[in-house]
């Protein structure tokens, strides 16, 4: 969700600035701009994408060694070019682009009114910067020290960052709540969200924490906290390469991920898992890990695939481990008064480690003193700064909107933490856990193998491209992916789609029934197998279209089917590893088919860093 891009050394920075922003195009956004210093501060931005930002470019003169940019997906005041970033201050001497929300935005904005300031946009970004400067102008301070001072009045959540048109050799940083990451070089600086924007240039950098305020110039970094404490930068070497955040030769990078799926759950379990030697250790989770054996409940906190992950993971744990699961929402779960009590451990999930209710659901349950697992992909992000311990998925990044390679790594990383204290509790066989071990080491071939049915899955899209209503069922480990699956579809093509416990289409969904209803069935072989048969025959009794994703060398359901699509044998706790694959092949293509921009789905950002 919206995206920040800073540029200070010895480089062309429009073009640092412009091509990091295309970098961020898959966090969602609808307008963008960019500011630099050349004969002055010069601010520059349009409604709509990039592209239309270069255009707008076009014949101006943008040599500058300093500058900004922004991709904004709105909160405050609707798309338009006036509310895209940077903005101007009152003097049109300062800019700032400006990530997350100010919450006392109205109260300030009417004090600055009653001063004489007048608004260009309806954004709570602009305020903010008329602010500083208003700080900066009254205290005859300087611009560091006004933004420390702003920063200690306002409410909310905010990544910033802020340039002075009188002072080309300095840039000004600050976060809390949203994130920031600085990138070192030889002699200059790279501000972005994320590190996609960056690691073309440096692999080292700093990750700004909440309350603290980077200030940049004359090729040094410092770093206070707002209450003007300096402290240490800590510089991170990036583990990413540059290849990962390119397409690759695929159209999508959607279809990139979904065919990457083999090698990241393959990288997941890497160092962690050897069936052959019984071996299966989780390195992140060691000082606590009595905790999460001895626990007397776990609670899930996620947001929207993550949470589906998390539905999946309530089957391992309780499967395996005998520990009682309870899923939550991040955005209904911190704004509850949850009981958390000693004994309770809580596991929170988020392929970016930003998401901003996940994030406030860490706090919430650490002020009730339960102890919190993370698990994300993002190295360095701030639920896993956040959280006691925890274990990343190894997922590498995932550039597409729509999840799908991170939904995988996320199942398998909850897998291996449920065997794991499923093994030390001795809620498990021996036996049995050398088979699951065995299974779970075994998947990435068998993803593969799903893949392998892609051409057929692509047929069968075009015949479904054109239906307004899906329904998606599922029982037991699979009703969480049929759950998923619904959410790809509407995700990226638009389609309205349901997942539902197959068992539950008898209790109102059945109703919706008709010859032009396609229903999508997770009907592999598992202990509900004979259910879920009975289930196709109510289907198919009403001209239900039906399409079963089902065990390979199944002669049943091929019987009553229109569609089969066969994936390979595995054990039931690994199935939604596998039959999740073409759930999300079946949304891609519908999705191309139909035109959408499968990347950028409307409306949607990659990571949801605000309320």
């Amino acid at each position: 969700m919206c995206g920040i891009v800073g540029y200070i050394g010895p480089r062309q920075a429009h073009e640092v600035v412009i091509k990091g922003l295309e970098r961020l195009e898959y966090r969602g956004y609808d307008s963008a701009g960019i500011a630099l210093i050349n004969n002055g501060l010069n601010v520059y931005k349009k409604k709509g994408k990039v592209s239309d930002l270069k255009e707008h470019l076009n014949g101006r003169e943008l040599d500058s060694r300093i500058g900004i940019g922004h991709t904004r997906w709105a909160t405050h005041g609707e798309p338009n070019d006036e509310n895209a970033h940077p903005h101007y201050s009152q003097s049109r001497n300062l800019a700032i682009i400006h990530n997350g929300i100010i919450e006392n935005y109205s109260s300030l904005k009417q004090e600055l009114l009653n001063k004489g300031h007048s608004f260009l946009s309806e954004t709570d970004s602009e305020v903010l910067i008329h602010f500083i400067e208003d700080i900066r102008d009254n205290n005859d301070c300087s611009l560091e020290e006004a933004v420390r001072l702003a920063l200690t009045k306002v409410v909310g959540a905010y990544a910033i960052v802020i340039m002075d048109g009188s002072n080309d050799n300095q840039i000004i940083a600050a976060r809390k709540g949203s994130p920031l990451v600085i990138g070192v070089g030889k002699d200059e600086f790279f501000l972005a969200s994320d590190a996609t924007p960056i690691v073309e240039y440096t692999n080292e950098v700093v990750y700004l924490n909440d309350l603290e305020i980077a200030i940049i110039e004359n090729n040094e970094l410092k770093i206070k906290n707002t209450q003007d404490i300096p402290t240490t930068p800590y510089i991170h070497t990036l583990d990413m390469e540059l290849e990962a955040i390119e397409k690759g030769g695929y159209e999508h990078f959607m279809l990139k991920e979904i065919f990457e799926q083999p090698r990241s759950i393959g990288d997941c379990m890497r160092g962690r898992l050897d069936a052959n030697k019984g071996r299966l250790v989780l390195g992140g989770i060691r000082e606590y890990a009595n905790k999460l054996t001895n626990a007397d409940r776990i609670i899930i906190v996620a947001c929207g695939t993550s949470w589906h992950a998390g539905l999946v993971a309530e089957y391992f744990f309780e499967e395996f481990c005998r520990i009682p699961v309870e899923v939550e929402y991040a955005s209904e779960f911190r704004y509850r008064n949850p009981v958390i009590n000693e004994g309770d451990v809580v596991i929170c999930i988020s392929q970016s480690g930003e998401t901003a209710d996940t994030l406030a659901a860490i706090e919430l349950a650490k002020s009730k003193g339960a102890i919190i697992f993370g698990v994300c992909n993002v190295v360095g992000s701030s639920i896993a700064r956040a959280t006691h311990e925890g274990a990343y998925t190894h997922a590498g990044p995932e550039i597409g909107v729509a999840s799908t390679k991170a939904f995988t790594a996320q199942l398998t990383v909850l897998n291996m933490i449920a065997l794991q204290v499923a093994h030390s509790r001795g809620t498990i066989t021996e036996s049995r856990y050398h088979e699951l071990l065995v299974e779970l080491e075994n998947i990435p071939s068998k993803v593969e193998k799903a893949l392998e049915l892609d051409d057929k899955i692509r047929e069968i899209s075009a015949l479904f491209k054109d239906a307004r209503n899906f329904l998606y069922l599922g029982r037991g480990f699979n009703f969480p992916v049929a759950l998923e699956g619904a959410l790809k579809l509407k995700e990226i093509s638009y389609i309205h789609a349901e997942g539902y416990p197959a068992a539950e289409m008898k209790h109102g969904p059945i109703a919706l029934i008709d010859e032009e209803m396609p229903v999508v069935f997770i009907a592999t072989r598992d202990s509900s197998y004979d259910k879920v048969v009975s289930n196709i025959q109510e289907v198919k009794a009403r001209k239900g279209k039906v399409i079963a994703i089902v065990t390979e060398g199944d002669a049943l359901i091929p019987e009553m089917a229109e569609f089969v699509i066969e994936v390979p044998r595995t054990d039931e706790a690994m199935m939604p590893l596998v039959s999740v694959i073409p759930l999300q092949l079946l949304s891609y293509h519908i999705a191309v088919m139909r035109g959408c921009n499968v990347d950028q789905p409307r409306n949607l950002a990659k990571s949801v860093t605000v309320e």
